[in-house]
């Protein structure tokens, strides 16, 4: 019977994951007329790992195995792991050794410095939580990509505002590369942690509502360092070339500031733009009410 050990599960996904993705070709070896499975047989990585085929099928099914980084290592060489995907590995199989204990959780804070300075910067920035909740943003930031405060704090993440079904994909014209990025963080942080509540709630709820999500995340890609470049559409100012990426702040894991800059060119005049409207659009807030005036519409929850 399979264990409900959390971290046991969580390395069982994850070898299954890549062995699928292994072909035989990867590896310098010859497939076979009649094969009928694009990766590897669970027999046929036992045998390059120099393991019985019961032991590593136990190995995926999250059963009660603890390997020692000695098979670690050799099903690490199999697969042609590369060293984040090794590490990885081995930080969830280390886990499954150590004896179950409360786990204490602390909510994700953002630090008072970083909340001083987020209005300070001349480009859009927000900090996301472990589980890629958006803790806060400045006015750039709400003006480039939408303004998280018109949604309720459970909806206030990332993710759902990614694979959300208003097709504005954050705007983002190549958001699959985009998902990935973010999802391999998500993954990070669930390694870390697989029972967290909010890791629960955020996984489950994406599964339920977009295949994207489960196809996605089906791949267990992780990310470490994250850094990408971004064609991101704006409806008022067009496409904007920007780069991006995610600073971890104080706590392990933490949450992360995640700073977008213009790629040099016509973006930053588009930047300064972005700048105006953020500026028209906080003096329109403030101002009261023209008589007769209709209140303005409100994002759903």
């Amino acid at each position: 019977m399979a264990t409900e050990q959390p971290y046991a599960r969580e390395l069982g996904d994850f070898l299954r994951s890549r062995r699928e993705r292994t072909t035989p070709q990867d590896l310098g070896l010859e497939p076979g007329p009649r094969r009928k499975v694009a990766g590897l047989r669970r027999e046929e990585l036992a045998l390059l790992a120099g393991l019985s085929t019961d032991y590593y099928q136990r190995l995926e099914q999250g059963r009660n195995v603890r390997p020692s980084d000695a098979v670690l290592d050799a099903i690490a060489d199999a697969l042609a792991l590369d060293e984040i995907e090794r590490r990885h590995m081995l930080m969830l199989a280390r886990a499954t050794r150590q004896p179950e204990v409360g786990v204490r959780r602390r909510p994700d804070r953002v630090p008072t410095s970083t909340a001083r300075l987020l209005p300070l910067m001349g480009v859009p920035a927000l900090v996301l939580g472990r589980h890629l909740d958006v803790l806060a943003w400045n006015d750039l930031a709400a003006e480039l990509l939408g303004d998280p405060a018109d949604y309720t704090p459970e909806r206030r993440n990332f993710l759902m505002a990614l694979f959300d079904d208003d097709g504005s994909r954050l705007h983002c014209a190549d958001w699959e590369a985009t998902a990935l990025d973010y999802l391999g963080m998500l993954r990070a942080a669930v390694a870390a942690d697989p029972d967290h509540p909010r890791a629960v709630a955020v996984v489950g709820e994406l599964s339920i509502r977009s295949a994207d999500f489960r196809r996605l995340w089906a791949r267990h890609d992780v990310r470490e360092s994250v850094h990408g470049a971004k064609l991101i559409h704006h409806p008022r100012v067009g496409d904007i070339a920007m780069e991006w990426d995610a600073y971890p702040l104080p706590g392990n894991p933490g949450p992360v500031m995640v700073v977008f800059t213009p790629q040099p060119g016509a973006a930053d005049d588009q930047l300064r733009l972005l700048g105006t409207l953020a500026g028209n659009d906080l003096r329109a807030a403030a101002a009261p009410p023209r008589p007769g005036a209709r209140p303005a519409p409100t994002a759903p929850a």
